[in-house]
This record gives C-alpha cells, sequence and structure tokens, in this order.
C-alpha cells in the first residue's frame, strides 16, 4: 500500500513517522498511484485541496482528511443544495453530502499538541486516542488507525462537531479568557493550577481562529451548557 500525506504539520508529520517505522511506503504529497491519502492540512485550505485531488487520485482511492470539524468538509456547497433538502431529516441530510469521485472518508484523530509543526511531530502521537470516522470505514483505513494506536470511534458528522465544540474547542477558548481576565497581580501569585487551566491558550493561532470562527454556534450551545452547570455547582455547594 502507498500512503500520502498532504500537510507535514503536526498531525501528518506524525502519521509520517509513525507509518515509516511500521514499514509502509509513505510520500509527502499525494501521487496518482497513492492507495490512500490523509490531508492534514489547516482548515482553511482543506476543501480546496480535496477539490485539486479530484484530479489526481484514481476513484478508488482513499482520502481521509483530519480537521477538528467535519460537517463544513461533509456538505455541499451552498449552491449545490436544493431548497427541499434543507429540512432536518435523514434523507436531506444524506442530499446534502458531497460525493467526491474517490473514496473519502472525513476523519478526526484526538489527538495533538499547542506547539505546531513537522519539528513537534513525533511517533506515537495516537497511542490510546479515539480516532472520529464520520463515514463507513475501509478496512484499509481501520487497519491503519489501529496500528497508529488508535482506537477508530463512529459519530455523525454533526453530532463530532458538537461534542467537539465541549470537549476540545470551548475548553480552548476558556483558557484564552482566563488568561485574558487574570491580572498581573492575579497572575504573580498563580501556581501549577492555573498553568494546567490555560495551557490551551498556547493552541497556534490559526488552528484557535479556524475552530472559534468555523464551530461557534456549537462553542456558544457549548458555553451555555457550562454556564448552567456552574450555577448547578455553586448552587450546590
Amino acid at each position: 500500500m502507498k500512503i500520502g500525506i498532504v500537510g507535514m504539520g503536526l498531525i501528518g508529520g506524525s502519521i509520517y513517522k509513525d507509518l515509516k517505522a511500521l514499514g509502509y511506503d509513505v510520500t509527502e504529497g499525494a501521487a496518482q498511484d497513492c492507495d490512500l491519502v490523509f490531508v492534514c492540512t489547516p482548515m482553511n485550505k482543506t476543501l480546496a485541496v480535496l477539490d485539486e485531488l479530484e484530479t489526481v487520485v484514481k476513484p478508488e482511492t482513499i482520502v481521509a482528511d483530519v480537521c477538528s470539524l467535519k460537517e463544513f468538509v461533509c456538505q455541499k456547497p451552498r449552491r449545490q443544495v436544493q431548497p427541499e433538502s434543507a429540512c432536518d431529516s435523514e434523507a436531506s441530510r444524506a442530499a446534502q453530502f458531497r460525493q467526491r469521485p474517490y473514496r473519502f472518508v472525513p476523519t478526526h484523530p484526538m489527538a495533538g499538541d499547542t506547539k505546531p509543526g513537522f519539528e513537534n511531530s513525533r511517533e506515537g502521537m495516537f497511542q490510546g486516542a479515539k480516532w472520529v470516522v464520520c463515514s463507513e470505514c475501509p478496512p484499509e483505513l481501520r487497519e491503519i488507525i489501529e496500528k497508529l494506536g488508535a482506537t477508530a470511534v463512529f459519530m455523525d458528522a454533526d453530532e463530532h462537531d458538537r461534542a467537539a465544540a465541549m470537549v476540545s474547542h470551548m475548553p480552548m477558548v476558556i483558557a484564552k479568557a482566563l488568561l485574558l481576565a487574570a491580572d498581573d497581580r492575579a497572575k504573580s501569585i498563580a501556581g501549577r493550577g492555573f498553568a494546567d487551566m490555560t495551557r490551551l491558550a498556547a493552541t497556534h493561532n490559526e488552528m484557535a481562529s479556524d475552530m472559534i470562527h468555523m464551530n461557534a454556534e456549537n462553542i456558544r450551545t457549548a458555553l451555555l451548557q457550562l454556564y448552567s452547570a456552574i450555577d448547578d455547582v455553586i448552587s450546590d455547594g
């Protein structure tokens, strides 16, 4: 199996290093003879890459993105969605799913670091991690996910984006907000707890911006749920 990786950053580099260590034929970029391609570019560049691959890879090639949001890579552009498909039903959601001329599989490995770039990638990044898959998963891809040390978890794209807002994107927003809210006097006595709470504030700016702007509605909903839970905690205390 020949595997291509588009985007040699933290995630792409870690996949590359693991697969090389496992003895796979891995190349940077996507060639016509690739059997599997991982698209590991920033979210704001991913759709353009997926479009470009339509004229590069074979119909039988598996293409898996690793974006931390899934609905935007699954849906057709708005101009291609018929008005009668806009209602919220299983049939209408299926009609809005974008078809690609290759075997597209939207995925998201729940692993990473606040430090970006290939220089911070490493073998073993995905050991013990969950790897979300938002469509049927070809056996070849599932085998790769498992060999990387991860466990495939299946979710709908919209369900994934709501969950990601709660457990990943909202905590990053809170970390950034907490760092902004604390004045210098408070920071001067901060200890390990404050450092732990604000660690995600160091998330790479481009990644953070994509998460906030592209998942804003789900993040706001998660924040409202958090406010309600905080009120319950205070009331119970």
